[in-house]
């Protein structure tokens, strides 16, 4: 191979991608390379950033196939290495070269074949090696692609363990555009955890999100394509007609559905939104603590969004064939249980507070029992449900019990009820009759309800807080007229002191009032709130009291409930309470019936199992609830029940248990899929060469060799002891924070001045501020991650003080010319699989380019001596070394490969053994194979000159 030949590099397009931070010529400016996707039909899609001075910090987008000259040749121009032009540093200690050189290996993407986690520790969060597991089970290589069930029990920090994830692939190239997909009530949570914790933005796009980007948009634009990272409810995304058109057109690196387990109904517009993504992206993530439905087949149509190849037989499956796609863990597992000491209270227990029925209500009670209920005969309605329906209503609230009441009135009356419901009208007639005057002084629980909140400190002069659920919407509004006035609130404070939160608000109420109850600062309360509230939100900021008003008939729902406030991150000992309504009429259902005996069992699994979801069999609150009333109606207890449902799932479902009914982590897929042989060790940390020890050198450095003059320039204040750091953003800045959530930057006003820090505590000081405030639960000081906006924004500035395809020559401790080559190898896809930092010396190569740089004794402290180097003598020796650079690589490149084709031959194994089946969809076993295929190190190498270390010795270089 002549050196001609070697340096001769690969079309763009043709099966090399262009790495990021390379420079590339388009339209004869220059433009920073900031991703790179492939595309099915226009090669290459490329996201740049200008450079030259007419196009600069001007952001645009080249695909590969479509760039033409006039002439007919590409029109995307990737400049041979061998024609690199070398230049003298004079920049004080070789700083510009030595920022140049971080640059390039910050904006690198982390090839495909490196498995270990780069950035778990560099976060706003503790390091627990639990929460890391499914970042490092999706970079394991078990699966294609990074896809998995995060599955674990309530309030472990499933989004901080997608946070993790997220950050892994943007660090590899492989998180441009992400789509979160939330219920809508945690759509403000969740973006506010990736942003503060991790500094991944997303844009939130609720429903009045979308409308308001349509009309910003040029008419027929794809809202989705707005912003490369975007939040959104799945109650708005769900109306697949409406979005259909712009989500089939558009590919996603990674799609995150939260609260998964409401994709399972086959044939929902959930459902349908799961299909229609699935194929759509690289990296599919989809989390829930209750996932199973007690259907095989309904958990494998799941499992299939992530892998159709993964189950053959969907009646019949095992944890081993799932074990690279799912990840379980309950507070119970050794490993988190290990590293919760402090960090987690334990929950104490769920008392029950009897409340005898006052004689009002113990009128209803011997209705209900005789007319409704009757231990023996017939129910007056024909309809074996409802008289539960009335029943559960009852232990709500009179209120709820009336609102039931006028809406079965009106059902029989609209039926124009023949006489055999006679009897049903006149019973209802009578029920109407005994609410109609009732107050709150004819309700046990109510009073009961007072005292408990005068007991624990809730008043007008405390700040202690307190969610309070009901099942019924009508309980909830009445309790927010009546409780604060009975306990003490007058005047503005009146108003201010409850919140009512339940289903039939809009998404942006919901927001508002999890956002104001987690305010420090702010007048609420007491959270009146619906089960709405009982899947994903976080309620345990400010809160560790929680009452169950009413008790819902489901051990899940209780768990869910419980949840809200005994999750990963309360400080004080979560306190249950349930008001238990009892009753001396004779054969009366009262709350001991079942409520007690329901809370009882959800605290015995939890502290023994670490969750209640496996007790029935039933894996669905709603399933539970219809088979108690049934199990009821035919005269079993609530034990007999739960014993009876267990038996009867015992069935063709019963191995689904092993998934979610593990004690500890020896026996759970989990363990075997993520953890190492010493399960309580941390993932293994990636190696990641960095010329700069630490963000905080490489921010300082970057800052005083671009903005030299910042104090003056960017109005710059450093505070050295704290680390604070405030400027006023500059244009180019501000157009890249549009990228943040509006919200923030409005309530912030970040255009007008940021405020940020490398400095962890401080950070976690001013979110604890903003936790503690009225006004807002955004945080004013922001942590410099690697992958905050700044930093980035920097780390582009540093790249582009060098000119086009220029390479610095740097005054050096070594005793002939060394030569610092860059060498990607990429798969069909575009992505990286092997990335080499080289020095050559000579026909001698090594893989360690910061290791030489040590040894030669580049770093902050050098003195750059200003010698003039013999640029010509130095360029002339570029060929030959980017001959040696690529033999090198091509030598040892099957070395490198077997990291990568160990899985691949794995998955091809288990793709031979599939059958096609209907779960497969749209992708089959021949698209699985191509994908397998399109994974593999293909072509040759990228090369590209970084640098070049020239001797200081006086005969190797002439005097300036």
């Amino acid at each position: 191979m002549t050196a001609q030949q070697s340096s001769r590099q690969p079309a763009p397009g043709t099966g090399t991608s262009l790495p990021p931070g390379a420079q590339i010529v388009v339209r004869d400016e220059e433009w920073l390379v900031k991703n790179v996707t492939r595309t099915d039909h226009d090669g290459d899609r490329i996201e740049a950033v200008g450079v030259s001075e007419f196009v600069r910090d001007q952001e645009a987008v080249f695909f590969t196939g479509l760039e033409r000259t006039r002439d007919g040749a590409p029109g995307i121009e990737l400049m041979d290495p061998a024609k690199t032009t070398l230049i003298s540093d004079d920049s004080p200690n070789f700083r510009r070269s030595r920022l140049f050189l971080e640059a390039i290996l910050r904006k690198t993407p982390l090839a495909q074949s490196e498995r270990g986690l780069a950035l778990a520790d560099s976060f706003l969060l503790d390091p627990l090696p639990y929460q890391q597991r499914p970042a490092q089970l999706a970079l394991s290589g078990r699966n294609l692609r990074p896809r998995m069930l995060i599955a674990d029990v309530v309030g472990l920090g499933k989004t901080l363990e997608i946070g993790l994830t997220l950050a892994e692939l943007i660090r590899r190239g492989r998180g441009e555009r992400i789509l979160v997909v939330t219920p809508q009530h945690v759509l403000e949570q969740f973006q506010h955890e990736l942003w503060t914790r991790f500094a991944i933005p997303l844009i939130r796009l609720d429903s009045a999100g979308i409308e308001r980007i349509q009309r910003e948009i040029p008419a027929g634009r794809n809202p989705f394509t707005f912003f490369k990272r975007v939040i959104v409810s799945i109650d708005t995304l769900k109306n697949t007609d409406q979005y259909k058109h712009h989500l089939e057109h558009i590919r996603w690196d990674a799609v995150v559905i939260d609260e998964s387990h409401n994709l399972i109904n086959r044939g929902s517009l959930r459902n349908q939104l799961a299909q229609l993504l699935a194929p759509q992206t690289d990296a599919l993530i989809l989390a829930s603590a209750t996932p199973h439905n007690g259907n095989a087949r309904s958990f494998a149509e799941l499992i299939a969004l992530l892998d159709p190849a993964a189950i053959r037989d969907p009646e019949r499956y095992s944890a081993e064939d799932i074990k690279h796609l799912f990840i379980r863990r309950t507070k119970v597992s050794a490993e988190v249980r290990e590293k919760m000491s402090g960090q987690w209270a334990d929950r104490g227990p769920s008392e029950s507070v009897h409340s005898p029925a006052t004689p009002a209500e113990e009128k209803i009670f011997e209705e209900l029992t005789q007319v409704w209920l009757p231990a023996e005969g017939s129910s007056v309605s024909d309809v074996p449900l409802f008289p539960y329906t009335l029943l559960k209503s009852f232990l709500s609230s009179h209120t709820a019990l009336s609102s039931t009441v006028e809406a079965r009135i009106k059902t029989l009356v609209k039926k124009d009820a023949p006489e055999t419901t006679g009897a049903e009208l006149a019973a209802l007639q009578r029920l109407r009759d005994l609410t109609a005057g009732m107050t709150e002084q004819d309700s046990a629980k109510f009073t009961a309800l007072v005292e408990q909140l005068k007991a624990i400190g809730v008043g007008p002069r405390s700040e202690t807080r307190v969610v309070v659920f009901s099942e019924r919407v009508q309980t909830l509004e009445w309790l927010r007229s009546t409780v604060p006035a009975a306990l003490g609130f007058k005047g503005k404070a009146l108003e201010e002191a409850a919140r009512v939160m339940h289903g039939g608000l809009s998404d942006e109420q919901q927001m508002q009032c999890v956002e104001d109850f987690g305010l420090a600062d702010a007048p609420v309360r007491i959270l009146f709130t619906g089960d709405v509230a009982s899947e994903g939100v976080n309620l345990h900021r400010q809160c560790h009291q929680l009452i169950h008003y009413d008790v819902p008939w489901s051990l899940i729902r209780i768990e869910q409930r419980n949840g809200r406030i005994d999750r990963y991150g309360q400080a004080h000992k979560p306190q249950f309470r349930a008001l238990i309504l009892t009753s001396d009429v004779d054969g009366a259902k009262d709350d001991r019936t079942v409520a007690e005996r329901l809370l009882e069992r959800e605290d015995e699994a939890h502290r023994s199992l670490g969750t209640a979801e496996a007790v029935s069999g039933l894996y669905r609150a709603e399933a539970e609830e219809k088979s108690l009333i049934q199990d009821l109606l035919k005269g079993r207890t609530v034990d007999e029940s739960l014993q009876h449902t267990a038996e009867e799932a015992g069935g063709a479902d019963d191995f689904l248990a092993d998934f979610f009914a593990q004690v500890d982590d020896t026996t759970a897929p989990a363990a075997d899929a993520a953890a190492s042989d010493d399960s309580s060790a941390a993932p293994p940390q990636a190696h990641v060469p960095r010329l700069f020890t630490t963000t905080r050198e490489f921010v300082d450095e970057a800052v005083r060799e671009v903005f030299p003059d910042a104090q003056q320039s960017l109005g710059m204040d450093r505070d050295p002891e704290n680390g604070l750091i405030s400027f006023k953003p500059p244009a180019d800045l501000v157009h890249r924070l549009k990228a943040l959530p509006p919200d923030y930057r409005r309530e912030q006003r970040l255009s007008e001045r940021l405020l940020v820090t490398l400095n962890r505590k401080l950070a976690d000081r001013s979110l604890v501020r903003a936790r503690e405030s009225g006004t807002s639960s955004w945080p004013e000081i922001s942590l410099l991650t690697d992958l905050h906006p700044v930093v980035e924004w920097l780390t582009d500035k540093v790249l582009v003080k060098l000119g086009r395809q220029e390479a610095p020559v740097i005054t050096a401790d070594v005793e002939a010319p060394v030569y610092l080559v860059q060498g990607i190898y990429s798969n069909a896809l575009g992505r990286p699989t092997v990335v080499k930092w080289m020095a050559v010396t000579g026909e001698e190569v090594t893989d360690d380019m910061v290791g030489t740089l040590r040894e030669a004794g580049i770093g902050p402290t050098m003195a750059n001596p200003l010698r003039r180097h013999d640029v010509d003598g130095l360029r002339a020796g570029i060929p030959d070394a980017l001959e040696a650079a690529e033999a090198f690589l091509s030598r040892h490149r099957s070395d490198w490969d077997e990291a990568l084709l160990a899985p691949i031959e794995e998955y091809r194994q288990r793709l031979g053994k599939w059958e096609q089946s209907t779960l497969a969809g749209e992708e089959t076993k021949d698209e699985l194979s191509r994908l397998a295929d399109s994974l593999l190190t293909t072509g040759r190498p990228m090369l590209r000159v970084l640098a070049v270390l020239d001797s200081a010795h006086d005969g190797s270089v002439a005097q300036a």
